[in-house]
């Protein structure tokens, strides 16, 4: 699937339509995308900023499915664990950015072969439109070559 059908059909994902999750970018390497969420109706709390589990839920499987497009079909990806910090009050437009590199994925291959699997940890920042921390998301992935 190319990236552009890739960005397409995350769009259309019942939960981010919900929830008004729009993946705005993906590189056509799968390394580098871009999330954005305005506050609506549907996404807002009690006290009328942004729903904890909306935001983490719009950077949830990201991590994931990019190390998937980027290892290949040769490893098996999983997410393991996650833990988020709410740093302020959402309001308005939130977005989060996500970013591989070569060295990242080099160190990853070559953790799994030292060690049979690997657990990295990434983090990702919900930023609001003036580029203020609204919520920092640790994620844990479980890596491993698939067995023959």
């Amino acid at each position: 699937m190319n990236h552009r059908s890739f960005r397409w059909l995350l769009n259309m994902y019942p939960p981010y339509l919900g929830a008004g999750v729009r993946v705005r970018r993906v590189s056509e390497d799968y390394r580098d995308i871009v999330v954005e969420m305005p506050l609506t109706f549907w996404n807002r709390n009690y006290v009328g900023t942004h729903f904890g589990g909306s935001l983490y839920a719009m950077v949830d499987p990201f991590y994931m499915l990019m190390l998937i497009k980027n290892l290949g079909p040769d490893y098996i990806v999983w997410d393991k664990a996650a833990s988020i910090e709410f740093v302020k009050p959402g309001r308005g437009t939130v977005r989060a950015h996500f970013h591989l590199d070569e060295e990242i994925l080099q160190e990853i291959r070559q953790k799994v072969a030292e060690r049979g699997k690997y657990l990295p940890t990434f983090t990702v920042e919900v930023v609001d439109a003036s580029e203020q921390v609204v919520a920092r998301i640790e994620k844990v992935l479980y890596i491993r070559k698939k067995t023959p």
